[in-house]
């Protein structure tokens, strides 16, 4: 970071009992620092609550703080960066989740990393987005077509609204046919989100700095229907098609934007804003893997 950080954002699940620990020992550490702390108004922290600490509204957050400290799991810091996508605001995830792929700052390292953080001493990367863009009532000359927008660090998701369904849509990549899909729907994720749903879809472990985009088929009903890794300059187009009873949602990072209903059309790109996240000096994207995916913990004996 070019400038010192004046105001620092916390934002967690601050009910939960690890992450009220971890905040109860930063909150009197960055004020030693001379940061002002920022929490989103309506939240409770653990004692002494809001005592020096400045509530502000969800949709300033980005334009306020100089850093974002994102205490939980990989779900606290992508509701992160849906607030400072627009901003760049730079991200610093501490782990108190169960996974963590994105918080990589386990508890006992977070005052130090804290520190390196405000001295601009950690290694920052830079993290594509996508933007989906859901047409509704995108067949010709329907009086009611309404566009909605929304931006994903992970994946974009269409995935079946209705149980015991099966949904049928077309894939087109940069204009060009793909494929008709049936199944549960499809997982459009960054390098990012490889290791997301993706990852439990049959898709790839992607290097996070690939400028690519992984479509991966959830449940197809063709074995044949295989993950795709297209660059991440492609223009993603999902067209749902007319089902008995079909009904489907876009979900960004979780979070359901809206119903794409058949004849809607689903676009998908590589968005221009980016996302910085913070890492400890020497990170490893490969030693994470190891530690998240417990791989080289096999029961051999190797000495024989």
């Amino acid at each position: 970071m070019a400038v010192p950080v004046r105001a620092c954002a916390l934002i967690g699940r601050f009910s939960d009992p690890r992450v009220g620990e971890c905040v109860c020992a930063l909150l009197p550490h960055l004020k030693a620092r001379g940061v002002q702390v920022l929490v989103i108004e309506g939240s409770e922290l653990p004692p002494p609550g809001l005592d020096g600490v400045v509530p502000v509204p969800e949709g300033e957050i980005g334009q306020r703080a100089g850093l974002v400290i994102a205490v939980g799991g990989d779900g606290t810091l992508l509701y992160g960066a849906r607030l400072v996508a627009r901003h760049g605001v730079p991200l610093l995830g501490i782990n108190r989740g169960r996974l963590g792929f994105l918080t990589d700052i386990l508890p006992q390292d977070m005052l130090g990393a804290v520190d390196a953080a405000l001295d601009g001493k950690l290694e920052s990367e830079q993290r594509t987005l996508l933007r989906a863009t859901v047409h509704a009532g995108a067949a010709s000359g329907d009086p009611a077509r309404r566009t909605i927008e929304a931006l994903a660090l992970n994946d974009v998701v269409l995935q079946k609204a209705a149980t015991g369904r099966m949904l049928d849509f077309d894939v087109h990549v940069n204009g060009r046919y793909v494929n008709t899909h049936a199944g549960d729907g499809i997982v459009i994720a960054t390098a990012t989100g490889s290791t997301a749903y993706a990852l439990s879809c049959g898709g790839p472990i992607v290097e996070p700095h690939l400028d690519v985009v992984v479509m991966a088929p959830i449940c197809p009903h063709t074995l044949s229907d295989r993950p795709v890794v297209v660059s991440a300059r492609s223009h993603v187009e999902v067209r749902l098609i007319e089902r008995y009873e079909t009904s489907a949602q876009v979900v960004c990072d979780g979070v359901v934007v809206g119903d794409l209903q058949p004849n809607d059309l689903l676009e998908v790109k590589a968005a221009e804003e980016r996302i910085t996240l913070l890492h400890p000096p020497g990170h490893d994207y490969y030693r994470l893997l190891r530690s998240k995916l417990q791989w080289g913990r096999g029961g051999r004996d190797l000495s024989r």
